[in-house]
């Protein structure tokens, strides 16, 4: 998998919301095409932070982020959608007074060709969603509406997908589903980047995963090397337990 290029590198990225005071502090981070890649860390480690600099929500003062090749940092969002990457926020991720059919669509916003094609997909990957296609969003559950924000960032076929906490505050089964679900989306060819605070699921199910602590890179590795590292499960993962 690691033949090719990388289609996003991180190289020693310092941002942050205040000035003066980096969240990320030196960050190297780099997912290759078709990749699924787990970041994981104890709260306030920088992982969403991560996530919203290299989707341009955050410009970084320091360092650069390159995305199939080109430099995006200091893009806004809007024009690093129009290059293939979308971002699937933990809060505020779906249109509530809109139907989910017409959720779909506004994931499509960008798009000029027919959407009927795609929306077949979409609801043949969720069935939930299809069942579901005329029910305003905001009355679905928060699986489901996990479910309805991850394929409306799909309706842009993206060659990278972020995706911010998928599995907060989801039940223990939703999270199995919304899990089983990423996996799928990755099989079919498509790089994700999982800043996930369950932690041993998302290593367990990731070809590699980082580890951040205080806005740094500290581990990294495959999913599985991680998983079993003692010295990241005693400071990571409460050892010995299972979250």
């Amino acid at each position: 998998m690691n033949n090719s290029a990388p289609i996003l590198e991180v190289e020693d990225v310092w941002a942050g919301y205040i000035k003066d005071l980096d969240i990320l502090q030196g960050i190297n981070f780099k997912i290759y095409p078709g990749e699924l890649v787990a970041v994981i860390g104890p709260n306030g480690a920088g992982k969403s932070t991560l996530a919203k600099a290299i989707f341009g929500l955050l410009t970084p003062h320091q360092g650069k982020i390159n995305f199939k090749g080109e430099t995006i940092s200091g893009l806004k969002s809007n024009q690093i959608v129009k290059r293939g990457m979308c971002y699937v926020p933990q809060i505020s991720n779906v249109f509530p007074s809109l139907s989910v059919e017409e959720n779909l669509e506004m994931g499509a916003f960008i798009r000029k060709d027919a959407l009927s094609p795609l929306k077949k997909k979409i609801f043949e990957a969720f069935p939930v969603l299809a069942k579901r296609r005329s029910q305003r969003a905001g009355t679905l559950s928060g699986g489901e509406r996990q479910m309805l924000a991850m394929g409306k960032a799909l309706m842009l076929e993206p060659s990278l997908l972020l995706l911010d906490e998928p599995s907060a505050a989801l039940s223990p089964l939703l999270v199995t589903n919304v899990f089983e679900q990423i996996k799928q989306i990755n099989q079919g060819g498509t790089a994700i980047v999982l800043v996930e605070q369950n932690a041993r699921k998302a290593l367990a199910m990731a070809h590699r995963g980082y580890v951040l602590d205080t806005g740094r890179d500290r581990f990294t590795g495959a999913g599985s090397e991680l998983l079993n590292d003692p010295k990241v499960a005693e400071l990571y993962l409460g050892a010995g337990k299972h979250h």
